[in-house]
C-alpha cells in the first residue's frame, strides 16, 4: 500500500511451495485477510516471490491473465519481486544453494528476464518495478583469486544482458524496471563498499554507453547491512553522492548477542544454539575488543569458536520478527531498522519497502504465531514507525 514513505508490503517468500499453484494458493489463503486488517480501503501491493518453476507455470495458458484478474478483484498490485531464490526455499536444505544457479549461468539470466517480463505485465502504469537478486554468487565456491575474478567478470556480463532487456522494455512500453542487487555476508558482493566498488569499477566500464543507473540498483536489506556492522548513514551518503539508486529496502532484523560479560558467555552461546537449524545459512560476524571483525560461514562454525575471549558481540544472519527487540538473553538489530526508516522518511531513497521475515517455520516455538497474524503484526509495527512524528489530520 502507498504510505507517506513509499509502497509497503511483505515478501511472499514467507510462503512454502515452488509451483505457481502453491504460490497462488498461499496468496489466496493469506493476502485477503492481511489486506482486510492493514489496508481495507486502499489498494495494497504484493512483494511477489516466484521460483523458476512457478515463473514457467505462470506464463502458460491463461495463468497470468487469471492472476491479473485476481489482483483487480482484490484491489491489489505487484510492484516488486524477489528473484534471489531460484529453486526450493522451504522444506528443503537451502544453505549456500540459495545462490544456485548464480550469475555466471544462463539459467539465472533467463529466469530473471522472465520475471521482468511478468512484472512488466503486472506493474501499474504509474509505478516503477524491481526484482531483487543475489550478489553475483557465493564467494566460498571460488578457491583462487583467478577463479573469483573470472566469476565476477562473467556475472557482470550476464547482468548487462538483463540491463539491455530492461532498456528495451522501457523503450517499448515506457515502464521503468530495475534489477536490485542484494549484498549479503559471504556473497561475492558482501557490503555496501563492495557493491559500490563493483558498480563503479566493473559494471559501469563494462556497460559503457548503457543507461545503467536507471536499471541496476541496490537492494538494501537492513539485516544484511547490520550483520556487517556497516555505517548506514555513510553507505546511503556515498550512494547518493555517486548517483547509484536503491531499488528496494528490505525491512529485516538480524539476531545479536553480547559477550561483554564473561559469566554470560555460556548462556549466550546456548541461546544461539537454539537457532542452529538445518535449512538456511546463518552467517555470523563477530566483533572483537579492538573493533576488528571475524566472519563465520554458518552458526556451527561460530558455536565451535564461542569461547574466544576477545569476541564481544555476535550478529547472525537469522531473520527474526522485526517487531521484537529482545529474545531472552539475545537481542535483534531492530535499532538499525528504526534508523533507516527515519532516514527514509526524511529523505526518501526508494519507493519500495518490503518486510522480509521468511524464517517463521524454523523459529523456536515460543516465537511462532499463526502466519497471517505474524504478517499483520510486522506490517503494523512498520506502519507505526512510518507514522511516528507525522501530524494527525
Amino acid at each position: 500500500m502507498l504510505t507517506s514513505a513509499g509502497h509497503l508490503t511483505y515478501c511472499s517468500n514467507i510462503h512454502a511451495g515452488e509451483s505457481w499453484a502453491d504460490h497462488f494458493a498461499a496468496l489466496k489463503q493469506y493476502f485477503p485477510a492481511v489486506k482486510k486488517k492493514i489496508s481495507p480501503n486502499m489498494s495494497m501491493g504484493i512483494g511477489l516471490r516466484l521460483s523458476n518453476e512457478a515463473s514457467l507455470d505462470l506464463i502458460r495458458n491463461d495463468q497470468l491473465k487469471n492472476f491479473s484478474a485476481w489482483l483487480t478483484e482484490n484491489n491489489a498490485y505487484v510492484f516488486t519481486m524477489n528473484g534471489f531464490p531460484y529453486g526450493g526455499f522451504h522444506h528443503v536444505r537451502v544453505k549456500d544453494q540459495v545462490h544456485t544457479p548464480d550469475w555466471t549461468t544462463t539459467d539465472r539470466v533467463e529466469y530473471t528476464i522472465r520475471l521482468f517480463r511478468i512484472l512488466e505485465k503486472l506493474l501499474p502504469d504509474d509505478m516503477d518495478g524491481g526484482v531483487s537478486t543475489s550478489p553475483l554468487s557465493y564467494r566460498h565456491w571460488f578457491k583462487s583469486a583467478d577463479a573469483l575474478k573470472a566469476a565476477r567478470q562473467k556475472a557482470t556480463a550476464n547482468i548487462l544482458l538483463v540491463a539491455e532487456e530492461l532498456i528495451r522494455i522501457r523503450k517499448n512500453s515506457g515502464k521503468l524496471l530495475h534489477l536490485d542487487i542484494e549484498p549479503e555476508p559471504d556473497g561475492i558482493l558482501e557490503s555496501g563498499a563492495e557493491f559500490i566498488d563493483w558498480y563503479e569499477n566493473e559494471l559501469l566500464p563494462a556497460g559503457s554507453g548503457l543507461l545503467l543507473k536507471a536499471h541496476i540498483r541496490l537492494c538494501y536489506d537492513v539485516c544484511h547491512f547490520a550483520i556487517g556492522y556497516e555505517d548506514q548513514e555513510k553507505v546511503i551518503r556515498q550512494l547518493k553522492q555517486k548517483g547509484i539508486g536503491i531499488g528496494k529496502i528490505q525491512i529485516s532484523a538480524a539476531l545479536k548477542g553480547n559477550f561483554a560479560q564473561a559469566h554470560e558467555r555460556a548462556f549466550v552461546k546456548q541461546a544461539f544454539a537454539t537457532y542452529n537449524e538445518p535449512v538456511y545459512l546463518h552467517q555470523v560476524v563477530a566483533r572483537k575488543d579492538d573493533g576488528s571483525l571475524l566472519h563465520y560461514p554458518d552458526l556451527p562454525e561460530a558455536l565451535a569458536d564461542a569461547d574466544d575471549p576477545e569476541v564481544k558481540e555476535w550478529r547472525a544472519h537469522f531473520h527474526v520478527p522485526v517487531f521484537a527487540e529482545q529474545f531472552g538473553i539475545l537481542e535483534s538489530t531492530q535499532q538499525q531498522i528504526r534508523q533507516l526508516i527515519e532516514m527514509q522518511k526524511n529523505s526518501p531513497m526508494t519507493s519500495h519497502l518490503e518486510i522480509e521475515t521468511y524464517t517463521w517455520e524454523v523459529l523456536p516455538s515460543f516465537l511462532k504465531l499463526p502466519l497471517h497474524e505474524s504478517i499483520i503484526r510486522e506490517l503494523q509495527w512498520v506502519m507505526e514507525l512510518l507514522d511516528a512524528g507525522n501530524p494527525k489530520s
